[in-house]
């Protein structure tokens, strides 16, 4: 049932769900679907769940801060990627959903044992959680057309090249997001030189 909720999700948004249409792909009248979930933001919680599920959190067992933050971000990155019609929703907070909570604990855990004062570590997962989200909505290359007439150089004397950008999709978007992230984790690295990893 989740795995159809979500691949209808994925084909058509957050919108095409709802407990009638779920029945309908399901095969299954409307009511059984009370048998397991009680209202459609309960589908939606274990949709978002089953998608946080996928996020690999165990860099910070390494005990190196820069390095959690790293693989974290980039295998949320990937799943949200994934899944962007369901990114939304799980903007709004894991809430109760239990793999959304345990993420949660792993990376600011992993941030506090690291010697991050609690404040801290809250603010910077925030951060990656903002900078994941953002750049999973949508993809920046493909903002632009293919079509050379659309950016006249009269006009847009610097976009000459831009409807090369949609051919280039996978190599614009992640490149942006990782040179994005090294900052971020360089920055708090040069700001707090005292949490070097162990052995640097």
């Amino acid at each position: 049932m989740v795995t159809t909720a979500l691949a209808l999700i994925d084909a058509e948004g957050l919108p095409a769900l709802s407990t009638r249409r779920l029945a309908a792909e399901l095969g299954v009248s409307g009511p059984s679907l009370y048998n397991h979930f009680t209202t459609k933001d309960e589908i939606l919680d274990a949709v978002a769940d089953t998608v946080i599920a996928q996020v690999d959190v165990s860099a910070f067992a390494t005990g190196d801060w820069r390095a959690g933050l790293l693989g974290w971000a980039r295998s949320y990155r990937a799943a949200l990627a994934a899944h962007p019609h369901v990114v939304p929703f799980l903007a709004q907070g894991p809430g109760r959903r239990p793999a959304g909570l345990k993420m949660a604990d792993a990376a600011f855990g992993g941030m506090v044992d690291a010697g991050w004062p609690p404040g801290a570590a809250t603010r910077i997962c925030a951060m990656v959680r903002y900078f994941v989200a953002g750049s999973a909505l949508g993809s920046f290359a493909r903002g632009f057309v293919d079509d050379p007439g659309a950016y006249d150089p009269a006009d847009y004397p610097h976009l000459g090249q831009a409807h090369l950008l949609p051919d280039h999709q996978r190599q614009v978007d992640e490149g942006a997001f990782d040179a994005g992230l090294l900052a971020l984790v360089d920055g708090l690295a040069l700001r707090h030189p005292d949490l070097a990893p162990p052995g640097r």
